[in-house]
């Protein structure tokens, strides 16, 4: 009986702690893992795509393609993105083709083309970081090109985001310099196929520069009368490391850019079951400080 009147609290202060906050978020959104590839820049022009940004209140892009020419467009697209009011934050992607998804962590010349990536740079300045990548088996970790970018990409201060289960998150980051304590990684999804939340927190803990990204992530809402709002455990994780998450689009694929506007939508309900101060580091603050953005977006021209 003790057991049942305990989860009945807890369910209890869930749902007031979420009636507490039930505005939806309305400031500004930094999308941090945002692709534009090849297959979307037909369908999706410069400016279809910077008005799906502009309509959903988005600020700023960790842009990333497969090919990188994608996200050159983006970045080098100044006046266009100057007038949408989006700054456009370059990451350079492993990958040429579809092919490299499943060799990348092995293959020489994927290090090659991303020094030459980082050499060259864009219009609005540099690469600030490497990935999106993906492991599909962890053990890859360990591949001389994947040792290589993660000690690179600490010695240069790059963000790097990754698409990995929690064990490649161990074995990326022991293998650099530092094992880990220096290294700033994005982890896409926070985790592929469900990665319980005691284990994302206890990842948090070793890794102070790890920060989650919340895009296709399981569990993490529930259904508040039709309404996303955070299930318990992830508010209570957001809660108590509220300066290590973001969120992000992920359009992979076009269908994704169809349906933008929804995508942040959903964010912004589910945001507003945080305390405000919380929402907006999630929804701006963490990503904005990871590249030296301004807490405060400028006001659209």
């Amino acid at each position: 009986m003790t057991q049942r009147v305990g989860t009945w609290l807890a369910v209890a202060g869930w749902w007031a702690a979420s009636a507490a906050y039930a505005a939806d978020y309305a400031g500004p959104i930094f999308d941090a893992h945002l692709h534009y590839n090849v297959e979307a820049q037909q369908a999706h022009p410069v400016d279809d795509v910077l008005g799906r940004m502009q309509r959903s209140g988005v600020r700023a892009v960790l842009a990333n393609s497969r090919p990188n020419d994608g996200t050159r467009t983006l970045a080098d697209a100044g006046a266009q993105t100057r007038a949408a009011g989006v700054t456009v934050v370059p990451l350079v992607r492993l990958y040429r083709d579809r092919a490299d998804y499943d060799n990348w962590f092995r293959d020489p010349s994927i290090a090659t083309m991303v020094d030459t990536e980082l050499r060259r740079g864009t219009a609005a300045g540099p690469y600030r970081g490497l990935g999106e990548f993906h492991l599909y088996n962890s053990a890859h970790a360990a591949g001389p090109v994947a040792v290589q970018l993660m000690a690179r990409a600490e010695r240069e201060g790059l963000v790097v985001l990754a698409h990995v289960d929690d064990v490649a998150i161990d074995g990326l980051l022991r293998a650099t310099p530092s094992a880990g304590a220096r290294s700033r990684l994005v982890w896409a999804h926070t985790g592929i196929g469900g990665v319980p939340v005691e284990r994302v927190r206890a990842l948090l803990r070793q890794y102070p520069g790890l920060m989650g990204e919340l895009s296709y992530r399981p569990g993490l809402t529930c259904s508040a009368g039709g309404a996303p709002v955070l299930c318990p455990e992830w508010r209570s994780l957001l809660l108590d490391f509220p300066g290590r998450f973001v969120i992000g689009s992920d359009t992979w694929v076009n269908q994704r850019w169809q349906y933008y506007e929804a995508l942040m939508q959903e964010y912004r309900s589910w945001l507003g079951d945080l305390p405000p101060v919380v929402a907006r580091q999630v929804a701006w603050g963490n990503a904005a400080g990871l590249f030296g953005l301004p807490a405060e977006p400028a006001p659209r021209p």
